[in-house]
């Protein structure tokens, strides 16, 4: 998505850019220091120019940082919390089903693993959709996701009902953490057990793999149900954007 392009701001800050035109895919997720924050919202501003873009203040960000960006004309428009919980040894105990949450599944749901072709066409669609993303940008997100440069930590997983995808995850496996991203179900078919279905082969991904913990970053919607899945909350982002 443009980690550390050349060209960019440098170690003033951290930022990603895919060129894009949704501000979900481009932003700024640390800068290096408080004291620096004016001298980023410039390198930022200069570099995501033409673009929709978002600033993540997270645990890793300089205390001061959010009140230096309300300073400069930022406007905080979410707070997200981060949630983690262990996972157990693939060869040990099943404990990512919650009772609770298998029970409710669509009957003949599947959960499958996608590559490239037309599930991909149709997994990004799914997320795209769900996250109000214009559709004249859906063959760029294919594009992008078939190309990335860390595929080869990725594993997308479509629940797929009736022959179609109805939801999506993304679960990517680095420095022992199965970070879960782009949980999306269809809104037709929400509350219907398909999110837990996603959540609990995006587990099983991070068991497979060896990963010591899963971790995400929640929406108001899914908090409840990673918290029955032993999800707790870690730290939080505050979600800010700067008038274009």
């Amino acid at each position: 998505m443009g980690w550390e392009t050349e060209g960019g701001p440098g170690s003033v800050l951290d930022q990603f850019r895919s060129g894009l035109a949704t501000p979900q895919f481009n932003g700024v997720v640390r800068v290096r220091s408080a004291s620096l924050v004016g001298q980023a919202v410039s390198a930022a501003r200069t570099d995501l120019a033409g673009l929709p873009w978002w600033w993540w203040v997270g645990p890793d960000s300089p205390e001061d940082t959010a009140a230096a960006l309300e300073r400069r004309g930022g406007r905080e428009l979410a707070v997200l919390p981060v949630m983690v919980r262990p996972l157990g040894h693939p060869d040990g105990p099943d404990d990512t089903l919650a009772p609770a949450e298998s029970a409710d599944a669509c009957a003949g749901l599947r959960v499958e693993t996608v590559q490239d072709g037309e599930r991909l066409e149709e997994l990004v669609r799914t997320y795209r959709t769900s996250m109000g993303i214009a559709s004249g940008l859906e063959a760029e997100m294919v594009r992008i996701e078939s190309q990335r440069a860390d595929n080869a930590d990725i594993i997308r997983l479509a629940a797929v009902l009736d022959g179609r995808v109805v939801g999506s995850t993304v679960v990517i496996t680095a420095h022992g953490v199965a970070g879960i991203f782009l949980v999306h179900v269809a809104e037709a078919l929400r509350r219907r057990g398909i999110g837990a279905a996603l959540t609990a082969a995006a587990l099983r991904v991070g068991q497979e793999r060896g990963m010591h913990c899963a971790a995400l970053v929640a929406s108001p919607a899914g908090e409840p149900l990673y918290r029955r899945f032993g999800f707790t909350t870690m730290a939080e982002y505050h979600l800010f954007a700067f008038p274009t």
